[in-house]
């Protein structure tokens, strides 16, 4: 059942709650707030709006246009788990305070108008999304570049590089090594009890959580699913997701981040991302007599999301960071091919069930960097590209990509190599996103602008390697 605003009054006196916190999502994906102590909210905040100064925010107003609105949505509402002080959280949407309109660049309502673009065509009413986000737990992290100096130093207590440390006599040596961190049981997974901590905290703030466990690399990688769901509360999730992790991480004593690859010569970080279109109920990409049991829709799907993945990683793998993951040689999925189970190729079909309603997609290029609104957007207007053109994806490869020879490859084409290549392809390749005025083109020039200048800073600065290849050349 819907929540109306009344019902969030009555949820803050029967909570006894103190505080009201009004959350949204810049351009970039990162969360920002402000409160107001609970007795202040009114019905009438949720019908005529907050004010905020939107030209602090990124990718947001110019300082002379910066006044905007945000409205709360009643149905997001969640007493927050993390905070001493009894807080009720909320999800807000952007309007203009002079039209009314929502406003263009919240990522929030680009997401809503996918969702509305997806039941205008009659093709689906829903577009389901489960990511698996990645994340690493360390103990402690330092980092700085200027003029003179750049650096950075990560540590875990758990990481195998501490086999040797002395920690005054109390050095147990249970470490899982380099590429070994998947699954072993306690005391090598030394954080159990830290992920479960995580989960409880998750279902409290009303996430549904399917699984945890230890990921590949040493050094505290770790794995939360979410149960699938609608696009927009998905993408609501992820960002309670990652709030969640940061600051349960942190009570704990430990650091957690999304950076798709902290680690040099171990696994990097992805966002796994699954997909399926469902219409009345029914699931819409099973077909039992068909390769991997795929749908001609799903398929044309795929062909999408393939065509358009150069566009797609610009939101799906948005740092410069994804592309120290994003690696040819590897076991990154960089190959722009689909298969039921090879792991290196950019879209894999899962074979764990054969059941209609189990039957999806999962895109394996992005990472948990990413503005969740905006990504998820992004691939199911790719997808639906797809639909609409019927567009073919190159036929399935299940063999070991890396085992092919040269002449084999060379019909195998790759995700960019770096950020810069990504943003180039949104720049010519966004035609399929401004169907409906789902996006728009002052989302994508904005968007152009703002990562840019985030990939030209990172060119401007002498990496600590450069050093150690040229300095005496």
């Amino acid at each position: 059942m819907a929540m109306t605003p009344k019902g969030v009054l009555d949820l803050i006196k029967e909570k006894d709650i103190k505080m009201v916190d009004v959350r949204f999502t810049d351009m970039p994906g990162t969360w920002q707030h402000f409160s107001l102590p609970a007795n202040v909210l009114s019905e009438s905040d949720f019908t005529d709006g907050l004010g905020f100064d939107g030209s602090s925010i990124r990718g947001f107003q110019a300082i002379n246009e910066s006044d905007m609105l945000v409205f709360p949505d009643p149905d997001t509402a969640f007493v927050d788990p993390m905070l001493k002080i009894p807080t009720l959280a909320i999800y807000c949407d952007i309007r203009d305070p002079l039209t009314g309109e929502p406003y263009s660049r919240d990522p929030r309502n680009i997401a809503r108008k996918a969702e509305s673009y997806l039941s205008s065509t009659g093709i689906a009413d829903t577009a389901f999304f489960g990511p698996e986000a990645e994340f690493f737990l360390f103990t402690d992290i330092r980092f700085d570049q200027n003029s003179y100096s750049g650096y950075y130093f990560i540590d875990s207590d758990e990481a195998i590089w501490n086999s040797g440390k002395d920690m005054n006599g109390q050095n147990k040596g249970y470490r899982p090594r380099h590429k070994e961190g998947y699954f072993p049981v306690p005391p090598l997974d030394s954080l159990q009890d830290v992920r479960s901590q995580i989960v409880l905290n998750m279902m409290e703030a009303g996430i549904d959580i399917e699984v945890h466990h230890h990921e590949v690399a040493t050094a505290g990688q770790c794995e939360i699913d979410m149960r699938f769901k609608p696009l927009v509360q998905m993408a609501d999730q992820v960002m309670l997701y990652k709030y969640i992790v940061k600051n349960t991480a942190q009570q704990l004593g430990y650091t957690a981040t999304f950076m798709p690859k902290p680690l040099f010569g171990d696994n990097g970080s992805g966002m796994h991302t699954h997909q399926s279109l469902w219409k009345n109920g029914e699931p819409l990409f099973f077909d039992e007599s068909k390769y991997a049991l795929l749908s001609d829709m799903a398929r044309y799907y795929i062909g999408g999301i393939l065509k358009h993945a150069p566009t797609l990683l610009a939101f799906a793998a948005p740092t410069t960071n994804s592309y120290r993951r994003l690696v040819p040689g590897f076991e990154a999925p960089i190959n722009l091919v689909y298969s039921q189970r090879n792991r290196s190729a950019a879209v894999r079909i899962p074979t764990y069930s054969s059941s209609p309603k189990a039957r999806r997609i999962e895109f394996r290029a992005p990472d948990a960097m990413a503005n969740p609104y905006l990504a998820f957007a992004a691939m199911l207007m790719a997808g639906l590209d797809g639909i609409i053109n019927k567009i073919e994806p190159p036929p399935p490869l299940d063999v070991d990509i890396y085992e092919l020879t040269a002449e084999e490859k060379a019909g195998v084409h790759g995700t960019p190599g770096s950020l810069a290549e990504a943003l180039d392809a949104l720049e010519e390749d966004n035609a399929f996103l401004l169907r409906g005025d789902v996006f728009t083109e002052d989302v994508v020039s904005t968007y152009l602008d703002y990562k840019r200048v985030e990939a030209t800073q990172l060119a401007l600065r002498p990496h600590p390697y450069e050093f150690f290849l040229y300095y005496d050349a």
